[in-house]
């Protein structure tokens, strides 16, 4: 399938004002920057496959580059599932450190630091792990001092076998760092009406990009060449072929979806799934099927306005599942909607569940408790930082 650029708006209105009415006689539509590159941190909570591969199938989104580290003194708890959830949706992955250093032995220390903790995330040999130069103590320097800095730290990243590459804004280039040294350059044009900085890797042309399914903003990047896919031609779609579990099933997984009750813990969905007893009316005629895969077998439907009594939801892909026990005691499955998309149904939950913070918890382990995502937390409790609960806070799940 063949990604396109958003359009986001009019470049050119022109007409005339007749009686306080605007006659317009010609306008045309602006094409965006390509989402081909998306990048993270914590701010961005813990992403899953099915936020990935929703990035991928319905944006284009072909690379991910997450935070892995910030001078010699913080790791980013995200970097790692991050890293796991993108791959497994068949993006490319990289990764970057914020620069803090102020002379070259800082400098080396902090890509050191920045190239033990990649690898303790699992960030592949031949990625890109990139230097986030931007902060006031890179300012001060010249940029004489900077291009010292930035050789020594591609000397250490290189030979522990990543790729490197500086990622600085555009207004630095010249005047605090060599313009030859920046390969990924973060401009944020109010009209995305043509190509900037196309000299460099790649153009960070926005930060706050929403996508359908995900929590937050984000940062994404049009790419110019392959350097962020790995060599790999940057304008080959990835298709579900390449992915683990994404839309298809094997036959061994669907005979495990299609059991009876006592086997009603198996988790199977590769992308997301959480515990949910509720009611869903339906708004057109849907399938039902023996696994929450549209590949899987049809042996039955709903028509509109029919009601089934749901006990667990799946978001594979782009796809919502609600599964039933029918009358045989197998479970059925039935599609609720797209992520982000059409809805072919309305869900009433019968429940609304709650849970105490006690000490030494987190929100994955709270998740892993209650049968539920962390995501899903998220959402239901408005929840900023996926990193930051509080004793004695309550959430519904």
């Amino acid at each position: 399938m063949q990604k396109h650029k958003l359009i986001i708006g009019t470049a050119l209105v022109t007409g005339l004002m007749l009686g306080g009415t605007v006659v317009v006689f010609n306008q045309q539509q602006v094409e965006a920057a390509r989402t081909d590159m998306v990048d993270n941190s914590n701010h961005n909570g813990v992403m899953t496959v099915g936020n990935y591969t929703a990035m991928r199938n319905q944006y284009g989104v072909k690379a991910m580059t997450t935070k892995i580290s910030e001078g010699t003194y913080y790791v980013d708890p995200t970097a790692k599932p991050d890293i796991q959830a993108a791959q497994q949706a068949g993006l490319y992955v990289n990764g970057y450190y914020f620069c803090r250093y102020t002379n070259i032995a800082q400098a080396k220390a902090e890509a050191q630091f920045a190239v033990s903790q990649a690898k303790a995330d699992g960030l592949p040999v031949n990625a890109v792990l990139c230097a986030d130069i931007e902060s006031s103590q890179q300012r001060r320097l010249s940029t004489g001092e900077n291009d010292l800095c930035i050789s020594a730290m591609q000397q250490i990243v290189e030979s522990a076998g990543y790729r490197f590459t500086v990622y600085s804004m555009s207004s630095w280039g010249d005047s605090v760092l060599p313009w030859k040294d920046i390969g990924w350059i973060a401009s944020y044009p109010f009209n995305l009406n043509r190509d900037l900085f196309t000299h460099g890797h790649a153009w960070q042309f926005r930060s706050d990009q929403y996508f359908n399914g995900s929590y937050g903003k984000f940062d994404v990047s049009q790419l110019y060449d392959n350097f962020f896919t790995g060599g790999q031609n940057k304008n080959a779609v990835i298709s579900n072929g390449d992915t683990h579990n994404v839309g298809k099933n094997t036959g061994k997984q669907q005979n495990q979806m299609n059991t009876t009750k006592n086997n009603a813990n198996v988790n199977i969905s590769s992308d997301e799934d959480y515990a949910q007893n509720g009611v869903f009316t339906t708004n057109t005629t849907l399938n039902i099927r023996t696994a929450p895969s549209i590949d899987s077998n049809i042996v039955g439907s709903y028509a509109p306005n029919e009601t089934l009594t749901y006990d667990h939801v799946y978001i594979k892909g782009q796809y919502v599942w609600l599964r039933y026990m029918s009358y045989s005691g197998l479970y059925h499955y039935v599609c609720a909607g797209i992520m982000g998309g059409a809805e072919y149904g309305t869900r009433r939950t019968n429940v609304n569940r709650s849970y105490t913070v006690r000490s030494g918890d987190t929100l994955s382990g709270i998740a892993r408790k209650l049968g539920v995502s962390v995501s899903y937390l998220v959402r239901k409790n408005g929840i900023n930082n996926a990193n930051l609960i509080f004793v004695g806070e309550t959430l519904n799940y």
